[in-house]
C-alpha cells in the first residue's frame, strides 16, 4: 500500500535561485541532455535520499541513517525517520524539492516519478538507483545488497542479508508447522482489501504484494482472475466469498471500528463478514517487503491459521 501524498510547499523564489545555483556550480543543467552520473567517489560524503519506505527501513537496519538528508512520505518506519527533511509522496516528486537537499545520491524503488521528474534528475546528473520492487524474499536480499554496494558498506549488507536469511528460514519453518497443525482440508480463503476511505475501496488481485504475502503464508488469495487492484463491489465481495478478511492498521482506523468496516458494500454478506474474521496489520509492514518481512510473515500467518 503506498501512504497518500502529503502537502508539498513550493520553494520561495530565493530558495529556488540557490537550488538552481548549486546545480550550475557544479556543471549540472536541470533541462539538458546528459549521461547518467555515476555513484560518488568513495572520497565524498554521501548525501542520500531515500525514496520508498522500505528502502528507508533498510538503510536504518544497516546502521547508516546518518547518510540520509531526506526521505519521502512513505518512509514512516522507524518513526524518528518521520522527522528527516520530507520530499513529498515518490509517485509525485517535485525536481526543486530534491536537488534543494544537494544530494549525491538518490535511492528509489520503481514506484518513483513521475518519468519527467527523473529525466531531469538525469539531466541533472544526480545519481538516481531504482531498486527493483520485486515482491519476493530473494528481492529484499537483493536490494539489500545493492544498498550496501551503492552506500559503500557491502559488509555491512552482507551480514544483515545473511540475518535476514536465518529469520526467514525460522518464519518459513513456522508456517508449515502452522499449516500442519491445522489440519484444514483447504487453505484459508482470504480477501485483502485496501481502504483509503469508505469511498475509496479496492481488492488485490495477481501480482500485488499482498498476493505475494497470502501464498507465502499458505492462504489462498479469494480474488483471482485479474492482476494488480480493482474497485471493491457489493457484488465482487459475495462472489470472493472470503473466509478472513485482511486489512491494514491505517484503512480500519480510517473505517473507525471493525464494526464500521463490515458494514461498507457487500463484506457483511461474506463468510468473513458474518463470522467477523478480520485480521489487520500496519501497511508498510505487511505490504513493504522490507527487513521486518520475516516478522511480518510469522504474524501474517499466525493471524490467518487462528481464524481459519
Amino acid at each position: 500500500m503506498k501512504p497518500a501524498p502529503t502537502p508539498r510547499t513550493a520553494l520561495a523564489p530565493t530558495q529556488r535561485r540557490q537550488c538552481l545555483a548549486w546545480a550550475a556550480s557544479i556543471g549540472l543543467g536541470l533541462g539538458l541532455p546528459g549521461a547518467w552520473a555515476q555513484a560518488p567517489a568513495k572520497s565524498q560524503a554521501l548525501r542520500v535520499i531515500s525514496l520508498g519506505g522500505a528502502v528507508t527501513e533498510l538503510i536504518y537496519e544497516l546502521g547508516l541513517q546518518q547518510l540520509l538528508v531526506g526521505v519521502d512520505s512513505s518512509s514512516l518506519y522507524p518513526a524518528v525517520a518521520q522527522k528527516l527533511p520530507q520530499v513529498g509522496y515518490a509517485r509525485t516528486l517535485a525536481t526543486e524539492g530534491l536537488l534543494s537537499l544537494q544530494p549525491n545520491l538518490i535511492v528509489a524503488t520503481e514506484d518513483a516519478g513521475p518519468p519527467a521528474v527523473l529525466r531531469q534528475l538525469e539531466a541533472a546528473r544526480v545519481p538516481l538507483h531504482v531498486l527493483s520492487a520485486e515482491h519476493r524474499f530473494e528481492g529484499l536480499i537483493e536490494r539489500c545488497l545493492k544498498l550496501g554496494q551503492l552506500l559503500q558498506r557491502p559488509s555491512e549488507a552482507q551480514a544483515l542479508a545473511e540475518r535476514l536469511r536465518r529469520q526467514w528460514q525460522s518464519s518459513v519453518a513456522q508456517v508449515q508447522q502452522l499449516q500442519a497443525s491445522a489440519n484444514a482440508s483447504r487453505p484459508p480463503r482470504v480477501m485483502f482489501v485496501l481502504a483509503h476511505g469508505p469511498q475509496q475501496l479496492r481488492i488485490s488481485g495477481q501480482d500485488t504484494a499482498a498476493d505475494a504475502m497470502l501464498r507465502y503464508a499458505r492462504a489462498e488469495n479469494a480474488v483471482q482472475g485479474f492482476k494488480g487492484y480493482r474497485q471493491l463491489t457489493p457484488e465482487a465481495a459475495i462472489a470472493a466469498a472470503p473466509d478472513i478478511l485482511l486489512v491494514t492498521d491505517q484503512g480500519l482506523a480510517a473505517a473507525g471500528s471493525i464494526q464500521d468496516f463490515l458494514k461498507l458494500p457487500g463484506l457483511a454478506q461474506t463468510p468473513a463478514g458474518r463470522a467477523q474474521r478480520l485480521v489487520s496489520m500496519d501497511a508498510l509492514e505487511l505490504l513493504g517487503f522490507g527487513p521486518r518481512l520475516p516478522l511480518a510473515l510469522s504474524r501474517l500467518a499466525t493471524a490467518l491459521h487462528a481464524k481459519a
